[in-house]
């Protein structure tokens, strides 16, 4: 079975970040990138299923400062193949970036792609569910469990409010991959070491972006102090009165 799992780089949230001259993006000039939390734990729900059942682990990557660390690291863990999609992918958006793993998806014939469910910058929608679109495949997200049999997944999918569903999905599909079975495992140094000297990094370049779709942002700002609250006091009906009249005010009654 043929585990496809593309990731993304998110900024690290710990850093400060700082808007560039044109005010419509962050500067990216000392912008510290990590991997997505929820890619992570994809890469190792894709390990994990591999241990239980056998196949190949792909990991496909954008390139950007540090990809090499963390595809190494993923080979450590078990992955069996790695792949650093090189070209001007600093900026894209998620519908660009979804383009781009759907092309290199398609050569390495997937049976399964596991991706993470969500990431803290999806300004123009999830990867996961534009990925399954221009594969053509179903696609499930929110997914903390995976089985795979008789060329079918059944996955656990958590709701709102702690509930769980059991579903089953024809392969090939994309999952979207909130929780791994196990947290993300740690691999020593060591064996990181290992995995850059038995492993190769295959550079694949990536054509010209195609960003349509996602949305065009116009002006990034800190958020603006201001005194906007209105302290209401007074008896329970004196206050309802007074909200009565703001809301009219407002035309919402």
């Amino acid at each position: 079975m043929n585990i496809v799992v593309p990731i993304k780089f998110v900024p690290d949230l710990v850093e400060e970040m700082t808007i560039d001259e044109s005010g419509a993006a962050l500067d990216r000039t000392w912008l510290r990138l990590i991997i997505n939390e929820f890619d992570d734990h994809a890469i190792e729900q894709a390990i994990l299923l591999k241990e239980r059942g056998g196949g190949q682990v792909m990991v496909v990557a954008p390139e950007v400062e540090g990809v090499d660390d963390v595809l190494y690291t993923a080979a450590a863990k078990g992955a069996g193949r790695l792949i650093k999609l090189t070209g001007d992918l600093g900026n894209a958006n998620n519908h660009a970036l979804a383009r781009v793993f759907a092309t290199a998806a398609k050569d390495l014939q997937p049976d399964l792609v596991l991706i993470g469910v969500q990431a803290h910058d999806d300004l123009d929608g999830a990867v996961g569910p534009l990925l399954a679109e221009y594969l053509g495949m179903p696609y499930l997200g929110y997914v903390s469990a995976v089985e795979v049999s008789d060329g079918k997944a059944t996955v656990r999918k958590e709701y709102p409010g702690g509930l769980m569903a059991e579903m089953e999905v024809t392969l090939p599909a994309v999952l979207g991959i909130q929780a791994a079975e196990h947290p993300p495992r740690y691999v020593v140094t060591s064996k990181i070491y290992q995995a850059m000297e038995a492993t190769t990094i295959e550079a694949q370049a990536v054509g010209e972006l195609d960003p349509s779709g996602g949305l065009t942002v116009d002006r990034m700002f800190q958020p603006e102090a201001a005194e906007r609250a209105t302290m209401i006091e007074g008896d329970l009906t004196g206050i309802a009165t007074k909200l009565v009249e703001i809301f009219k005010g407002l035309s919402v009654l």
